[in-house]
């Protein structure tokens, strides 16, 4: 196969493999994760937008909080459908170090991470897509999801958490914009991104300012 059909069969897998996906990190969210990182690699220029589409449609496909917490079914399905694509090694390798080291929890082991040109492109889009109005749809859509409270006051958002502590306890769905979202902005890899965060973060601080007069009454 060519890399266009490539690309088609790889989309064509991952809609499968989200059917019915219901809290927020569904087709569309691949889709959006998509177009933002091919927008970005454009924007910063100097890497392979082949692996950057690639790793932007898996990159959700085999995350553990799809799968009840275990995701080894879903890798080995991930690994299995990647290596039967027949790319070079080196390319299947780079799209999958991508997909297994991106993600927000992963970043709070404190281990080093070969932050390729394509890994900060698809991390920052990835996280772009948590900012903003997506961003404030996908935070409750996905606390609605899990059964997580909208909000209460005496519940406190906890700080510098470790990756078992962001995993360990449901939280809230406010707290979540203190505890990850209000911090992406200035964890995003690329000068595009950043640009992009500012706007989304500005959002969703005015969002949440609004939320606290109404739940007081003062609106």
């Amino acid at each position: 196969m060519d890399e266009q059909q490539i690309l088609v069969t790889t989309q064509n897998f991952v809609k499968k493999q989200l059917e019915g996906e219901g809290s927020g990190h569904d087709w569309w969210h691949i889709e959006r994760v998509r177009t933002m990182a091919l927008y970005i690699a454009q924007e910063e220029g100097g890497c392979d937008l082949f692996i950057v589409e690639m790793a932007a449609l898996l990159h959700d496909v085999a995350d553990p909080k799809l799968h009840g917490g275990d995701n080894s079914q879903a890798r080995r399905e991930l690994h299995s459908f990647v290596d039967g694509l027949g790319l070079e090694q080196k390319v299947r390798d780079h799209i999958l170090y991508i997909v297994e080291n991106s993600s927000f929890s992963r970043s709070l082991e404190g281990k080093d991470t070969n932050k390729t040109k394509e890994f900060m492109i698809v991390q920052d889009a990835d996280r772009l897509d948590a900012l903003g109005a997506i961003g404030i749809a996908r935070c409750f859509m996905y606390s609605g999801h899990k059964n997580i409270v909208m909000h209460d006051p005496l519940v406190i958002p906890r700080e510098n958490l470790t990756k078992q502590e962001y995993k360990g306890t449901q939280g809230t769905a406010v707290n979540h914009f203190y505890e990850k979202l209000f911090l992406l902005k200035d964890l995003m890899n690329t000068a595009t991104a950043r640009e992009v965060a500012q706007g989304r973060h500005r959002f969703m601080d005015e969002f949440l300012k609004r939320f606290e007069e109404e739940w007081y009454g003062k609106k």
